[in-house]
């Protein structure tokens, strides 16, 4: 799990404790050492992790798409599956064809880029989503708000796009500062949070449960000289550990995917605005 997992609970106390935790969880998600400095900038290991992750979904969509071979390699096959779901599923499916396809470089990259980033979660010797430093996500999220609110003022002008938001003509004339108002926060306020935090969050809680359970179960184990049967313990969370380790897959493509979905609807929308 790591020299700074095991490090954040060496002080466990097997024979008191019941799981194995960290007196500060921040250890866990913030490396501020550098690996490495160019001039003033220095590389952390998440910084590290956040380039890894762009030059992987560099490699994967260079080498998953730059031969159109009759009987593509498996490895081409599923690259071109998963391109051919972000095109038709998310960018076609939810934007529509007239204007999907100028999106989807965008929601491509968005999807490889978090599942990736996701992934290194289970990633032997890595264990650390980047999706899990709140910067990332809030990043990610502003760049789609930006994005989306471009072209919802591009695409219908200000009046259309905000005047008519805040103020519906469809809504009872009592009512229509209470919708604008809700509109208003919903749209240009809440849509970003709630996409950045619904991935922070998730990924946050995936990785305290895998480090906690998995490292609390070695330690135990490790110590069963001294504690006994009591070692038991670690097995328990071990197991769990593992179980959570799958679940924490299929979390991961799921982020990705949401993320993604939600980032093609607030663009149709903004293309197609309701009111």
């Amino acid at each position: 799990m790591g020299d700074l997992t095991i490090l954040a609970v060496a002080g466990c106390d097997v024979e008191g404790a019941v799981i194995c935790a960290p007196s500060n969880v921040n250890e866990l998600f913030e490396f501020t050492n550098p690996l490495f400095s160019i001039g003033g900038f220095h590389f952390t290991r998440t910084v590290f992790l956040i380039f890894a992750a762009m030059a992987i979904v560099l490699a994967l969509l260079f080498f998953g798409l730059r031969r159109q071979q009759l009987v593509p390699s498996r490895f081409e096959i599923v690259i071109e599956s998963m391109v051919g779901f972000v095109r038709d599923d998310i960018a076609k499916g939810v934007i529509g064809a007239e204007h999907g396809a100028k999106y989807l470089p965008y929601l491509l990259s968005l999807f490889f880029f978090i599942l990736v980033g996701n992934l290194f979660e289970v990633t032997p010797f890595v264990n650390f989503p980047i999706t899990s430093r709140m910067a990332l996500p809030a990043f990610l999220a502003i760049v789609t708000w930006v994005i989306f609110v471009i072209v919802g003022f591009a695409k219908n002008g200000f009046k259309h796009y905000f005047i008519d938001a805040i103020w519906p003509k469809s809504v009872p004339i009592a009512l229509r500062w209470l919708v604008g108002l809700i509109d208003l926060v919903s749209v240009f306020i809440l849509r970003p949070i709630t996409l950045a935090v619904r991935l922070f969050a998730n990924m946050v809680a995936g990785h305290l449960m895998l480090t906690l359970l998995l490292v609390s179960g070695v330690i135990f184990v490790a110590a069963v000289g001294d504690i006994g049967l009591k070692a038991g313990i670690g097995i328990v969370w071990f197991a769990f550990g593992l179980a959570i380790f799958v679940f924490e897959v299929v979390v991961a493509v799921l982020q990705a995917y949401i993320f993604t979905l939600l980032t093609a609807v607030y663009i149709q929308t903004s293309l197609e605005p309701a009111h």
